[in-house]
């Protein structure tokens, strides 16, 4: 099956957010289902403090679908995740090993093969049908960073304190960047509540 042969099919709506290597393969899945996507940033994930703190409250607290490529790389991304995410509510989703390269790229992977943003989306739709909910509440809070920006957390004068109150008020970790603090926000917290807590300051 092909990526233009979904179309029409409705999305799958999935019970809890689900992590990607990179921002294709983020804009891939975005086409398939509804839930949060977080984008690891490859191996800089292990460096980055504040995205391990977030993946482990996701994990905690909802569970977290983790579906990389079928490379040595993505083997080695999920090796460490597991050792550093908390059992139980870490999903493990494999891609098949298929030969091939992305459209985008010039040249192959090291492995030759195709990464998640280059299957198709019936397998794509398979390996996470197992996971979907149609009561799922899926949407987060949506902010844009035209959003974020209009409302004072990024830019601004006096934006990096205004954000620190909003994080308290949110139970969020005050020391969150921008960036940061804005996809939390949108993975962890639903439009209302973001909404009062902005009120609240």
């Amino acid at each position: 099956m092909t990526r233009g042969e979904m179309t029409g099919k409705p999305k799958l709506r999935l019970r809890c957010p689900v992590a990607v290597e990179g921002k294709y393969d983020k804009i891939r899945l975005a086409n398939l289902v509804e839930t949060p996507i977080l984008v690891l940033g490859g191996f800089s994930v292990f460096n980055d403090g504040e995205k391990k703190a977030l993946l482990r409250r996701i994990c905690t607290e909802s569970g977290l679908i983790l579906l990389t490529d079928s490379d040595r790389a993505g083997a080695f991304l999920r090796s460490k995740l597991k050792g550093i995410l908390p059992e139980g509510k870490l999903y493990q989703v494999y891609a098949p090993m298929r030969a091939g390269k992305e459209a985008r790229k010039k040249a192959p992977s090291a492995d030759g093969l195709l990464g998640v943003e280059g299957i198709d989306d019936g397998t794509l739709y398979a390996l996470l049908a197992p996971f979907a909910d149609a009561n799922a509440e899926t949407g987060g809070a949506g902010i844009t960073k035209a959003q974020w920006y209009a409302d004072g957390f990024s830019g601004g004068e006096g934006s990096s304190e205004k954000r620190k109150r909003l994080a308290r008020a949110l139970d969020l970790p005050e020391n969150l960047s921008s960036g940061a603090l804005l996809e939390a926000i949108n993975l962890l917290c639903s439009g209302e509540a973001y909404e009062r807590a902005k009120e609240s300051l």
